[in-house]
């Protein structure tokens, strides 16, 4: 093992964050090597700096006059340069004191620097990197993100572990308490992965609900279990009712018992409508964990960063920090916030008002893009194809659950696009009873 990798285990040791690590999580660092060293020569090579493999002209990178006129109010540093392998500085700070405007409940709890991946896909693949390994178990819902399944069965070799996502009309909270005590009488840890608004149900947590899990968590945690808490918060903040966890909860289980360590991987792709901008965090908040653990960990991110895709994209970071530092940020993104409202409400008064057809049931919905239907009786893969032969698109999931992404239809189409899915329903049902 590198000394480097040594050192940074030896700052973790005793925590949960050291027991947690996975064998690719003991062995990463961030080299002293070029990225170093040119980072030392940005500050002190005052005569020539020729450390790093970009070209430059009279104190700036190149930069084509194609480009230049396509982005007139970026400097070439900030278009075109290398950014760092853990991202703009600025953007990180700017994130994080974002982080504490939207999550109140971390007021006054040390978590860590964020630091910038190339997409949330990219975050809780390098989160799995650090933590999870051959053998492991992560828990999710059985309604979850596919690519869940692709980063800890494929790349991982490890095991998803699910349980039913709803019990009644609610979180089924119990289900996910006993995966984890289950976990943990078997390894000692549990890894679970939140994800609030979920997709594909596009569900989120009541504050009772949150409580539960919190409350539950903890009693876990104190019987000796370590828990990786994962928070995917890509569709953060688009909650549409009364009563729901509007906050990360990552900003409650910080902080909250030393064997528990959460991993908040968020980004602007939803939350600032920028889907292209292939940009994500990754911030990691434990109790007892001072500014030198944090540190450590964050070097072991980089090493992950630096060993695929070296750094992210500069641009993006660029044009991100600026929007958050524009007057009209808040205003703007409160807008298109009230859009999806407005077609989330849509939705829900539409299909509180007709008669759907049997087998055809609405799963629990209140926020984020998305809600689901449960199909009983027939395939949703069939009614996938038939909406698609009448020019509507929809995705099927396991061949039981059709999502609508409600987010990406107008308001005054939703309407109709109910009918249409209802209507293709009752046509599934006829044709597999037909088959049988």
């Amino acid at each position: 093992m590198n000394q480097l990798a040594e050192e940074l285990n030896e700052v973790l040791a005793g925590t949960a964050a050291e027991r947690l690590l996975s064998e690719t999580g003991r062995h990463m660092y961030f080299p002293k090597g070029i990225i170093t060293q040119g980072a030392e020569a940005s500050e002190r090579a005052y005569r020539f700096n020729a450390t790093i493999g970009m070209a430059y002209e009279h104190g700036q990178p190149m930069m084509l006059d194609a480009l230049r006129k396509e982005l007139p109010g970026l400097t070439p540093k900030e278009a075109v340069a290398y950014a760092p392998t853990t991202g703009v500085p600025e953007l990180r700070e700017a994130w994080k004191e974002a982080l504490y405007k939207k999550n109140p409940s971390l007021n006054k709890k040390n978590v860590s620097l964020p630091v910038v991946v190339p997409g949330l896909t990219a975050a809780v693949s390098y989160i799995c990197d650090l933590f999870v390994e051959p053998g492991d178990t992560v828990i999710v819902p059985d309604l979850h993100w596919p690519n869940y399944r692709l980063i800890i069965e494929e790349r991982k070799m490890a095991a998803g572990i699910t349980y039913p996502l709803f019990s009644g009309n609610g979180y089924n909270v119990e289900a996910l308490l006993e995966a984890v005590r289950q976990a943990g009488r078997r390894r000692g840890k549990a890894i679970i992965i939140l994800n609030f608004p979920n997709n594909p149900t596009g569900y989120s947590l009541t504050l009772e609900e949150a409580d539960r899990i919190t409350a539950g968590l903890l009693e876990i945690a104190r019987t000796g279990t370590d828990i990786l808490a994962i928070t995917d918060d890509a569709y953060f903040g688009l909650q549409y009712e009364d009563n729901l966890l509007c906050e990360s909860m990552f900003a409650r289980l910080t902080n909250l018992h030393p064997n528990i360590l959460a991993v908040k991987a968020d980004g602007p792709t939803k939350e600032d409508y920028v889907w292209g901008f292939r940009m994500g965090f990754v911030t990691f908040g434990g109790r007892d964990l001072a500014d030198q653990q944090y540190d450590a960990l964050t070097k072991k991110l980089a090493g992950i960063i630096r060993s695929s895709v070296s750094s992210s994209c500069s641009l993006s970071q660029s044009l991100l920090l600026k929007a958050l530092n524009y007057e009209g940020y808040d205003a703007q993104r409160a807008k298109y916030r009230a859009i999806l409202e407005g077609r989330y409400k849509a939705m829900k008064k539409k299909l509180g008002s007709m008669a759907l057809p049997k087998g055809l049931t609405p799963i629990p919905f209140n926020s984020g893009y998305f809600m689901s239907f449960y199909c009983e009786g027939f395939s949703a893969e069939a009614l996938r194809k038939k909406l698609l032969d009448e020019g509507i698109g929809t995705v099927s999931l396991v061949d039981r659950y059709l999502r609508v992404a409600f987010s990406s239809v107008e308001e005054e189409d939703i309407g109709e696009l109910c009918e249409a899915i209802a209507n293709a329903a009752a046509g599934c049902t006829i044709a597999a009873a037909e088959s049988r």
